[in-house]
């Protein structure tokens, strides 16, 4: 009744020609959009997965659909059908679109923002909507005149879901409320304009009788923004996670006193090392005294020290790990190896807190570490040497026979 009794006036055939015209210009520029736009989302839900993409894409692909039913390029593509049959189409694919909407509502804010009742009341909202556009579909020529108010208040009744989403958003404050305000005013006010002319209230006008379109694709694009928006931050979140989890990494692999390699570490970087490699030990002489004497955060201080001088001596490819209390270990290769004497001036010309002489014990050895049946022998190998040079006196190097 709306588009058909209601406003009939004779119009010249230029008049005509001209509504034609920018009829067909507002539904293909409405129809381009809404291509372009799918096809944008729908690209980019196939490479992020995210649940709003989808709901997005479904919401314009529903538009686009509604926008055809309304115009006169369905008639055109089927001359033969019913102009009712066109608006039960019609009025079912707005009904997908307004569902659509809610869905992408849901999925767009943050999932701290509904609770249990207001995830419940978003369903039943969608199944009522989806309920009423099925039925007016298929039952409106039984009743159209009682089907098209309980459709046209249902429709209205939409406003509350929105309005609940946009209080919990509010109060939990939801970081893309305003952009979801922004997107979705124009629609909101245009549809409740809508129903009020359904139900007699407003007068009925051209602009308002294709309000739908333009808030629409005002909505698609800001939509568009939003949800760009939206991946913007969920990129940062993910790359903030990724950084922390890489610290933590890190920090789970060094020592925190020296800032070497753990002993954890250590042994998943050594084991496997293609090659004979050299494995120096050391140990610092009668610690416990340069603790008694210059106290725990001196000893703490030595042991920085003695880092920093093995840091500096060790080759690009050379592993440095404390892997004891006093016991420090430098992996490198055997081709280019550190020489331990080196190792041991290197140290004694280092300047120590309070000028305190230390020195160290050293022993070496050699070998492949394939497997950690070969780290094991090289290693014991290194700890026997160590203990013949603390045997033997200490502050000197002993190497252990090249291990098997």
């Amino acid at each position: 009744m709306n588009g058909v009794v209601r406003n009939v006036r004779i119009a010249t055939q230029a008049e005509s020609s001209r509504a034609n015209l920018f009829m067909a210009a507002l539904y293909a520029a409405f129809g381009g959009l809404c291509i372009a736009l799918l096809t944008y989302n729908l690209a980019l839900w196939a490479t992020l997965r995210y649940r709003f993409q989808l709901a997005y894409a479904v919401m314009v692909a529903t538009l686009m659909g509604y926008a055809f039913t309304s115009s006169g390029a369905l008639a055109w593509l089927m001359p033969d059908i019913a102009n009712t049959t066109r608006l039960r189409i019609n009025y079912l694919l707005l009904t997908l679109a307004a569902t659509s909407l809610l869905w992408f509502a849901r999925t767009f804010f943050e999932e701290h923002v509904f609770g249990p009742r207001l995830r419940m009341f978003m369903r039943i909202s969608m199944a009522a909507l989806l309920a009423v556009g099925i039925g007016f579909a298929i039952f409106a020529p039984l009743a159209p005149t009682l089907l098209s108010t309980i459709y046209n208040w249902v429709f209205a009744a939409m406003i509350l879901p929105i309005l609940a989403v946009v209080a919990s958003a509010w109060r939990n404050r939801s970081n893309f409320l305003w952009l979801f305000g922004i997107a979705w005013a124009a629609p909101i006010v245009a549809g409740c304009l809508r129903v009020l002319n359904s139900l007699g209230v407003v007068p009925w006008s051209f602009w308002l009788d294709n309000s739908t379109l333009v808030s629409m694709a005002a909505e698609a694009l800001l939509s568009s923004i939003a949800i760009a928006y939206r991946i913007r931050l969920l990129s940062r979140e993910r790359d903030a996670a990724v950084a922390a989890e890489t610290v933590a990494r890190r920090l789970a692999d060094l020592d925190p006193l020296t800032g070497l390699l753990n002993r954890r570490s250590f042994l998943s970087h050594a084991i496997g090392r293609k090659g004979p490699q050299t494995l120096l030990i050391l140990d610092l002489d009668r610690f416990k005294q340069v603790n008694d004497t210059i106290g725990h955060d001196g000893g703490d201080e030595v042991l920085r020290v003695v880092a920093r001088t093995l840091r500096a001596l060790a080759p690009e490819d050379g592993l440095t790990a404390r892997i004891g209390g006093e016991e420090f270990a430098l992996l490198c290769d055997a081709v280019h190896p550190v020489e331990a004497e080196t190792m041991l001036a290197r140290l004694r010309a280092t300047r120590m807190p309070f000028d305190l002489r230390v020195t160290a014990s050293i022993g070496t050895a050699q070998g492949p570490i394939a497997d950690e049946r070969q780290w094991k022998s090289l290693y014991r190998a290194a700890d026997r040497a160590l203990f013949d040079a603390k045997a033997a006196g200490r502050d000197r190097v002993k190497t252990a026979p090249i291990a098997a």
